[in-house]
């Protein structure tokens, strides 16, 4: 096998990884009923003109599960945080103490464990549509490989072990999107 043949299985098989890493950090922003600070990712604040991330601004801390806390380096921000806060839509009512803002996670209702379920569908099938994105892109660029005079036997391997790491990949994404909707679900 060719360095070009071994350098694309290479890099087929690590944006592949990257694309369940992907789907595992989305997952953590996806509420289960128990309290976490990626719950809050994504959120940015107008902070001195630019959008900053809120944990850039301030320390994000769950001391129980029902539970997170925002205590943000420079009190004045607070105001802004709260906002930001609301404006994410994520269900929250953040208590502002002058020192920190509190914020209580609601349990969940069965129609939000549903609605939370199927956004984790949603994002499953997200990775695995990547994935087989990345398995065209590979078997293309094999072709390609093939016409610059790569053996035909050689290529035909290669597309076998890309399908081979396609079908391991997305029953990784089918084992994780189980275990999220089963963590969703569980009261």
């Amino acid at each position: 096998m060719s360095e070009e043949v071994q350098f694309l299985l290479e890099e087929t098989k690590e944006s592949m990884q990257n694309a369940l890493v992907h789907l595992e950090r989305e997952f953590q922003k996806i509420r289960t009923g128990k309290s976490s600070a990626q719950m809050l990712d994504g959120i940015k604040i107008e902070y001195y003109g630019s959008l900053t991330p809120l944990d850039q601004v301030a320390n994000i801390n769950t001391p129980d599960v029902r539970q997170i806390v925002v205590q943000p380096w420079d009190k004045n921000s607070l105001p802004l945080i709260e906002k930001a806060i609301m404006a994410a839509n994520l269900g929250f009512n953040p208590k502002n103490d002058g020192e920190v803002l509190r914020i209580t996670v609601p349990p969940l209702t069965e129609e939000r464990r549903k609605e939370f379920a199927k956004r984790a569908r949603n994002e499953g099938e997200n990775a695995k549509v990547a994935i087989r994105n990345i398995r065209r892109a590979s078997n293309d660029s094999a072709k390609k490989l093939e016409k610059e005079g790569e053996a035909e036997d050689v290529i035909k391997k290669a597309e076998t072990d890309i399908q081979e790491m396609t079908n391991t990949f997305i029953a990784k994404v089918d084992k994780l999107t189980e275990l999220k909707e089963k963590d969703i679900m569980t009261v």
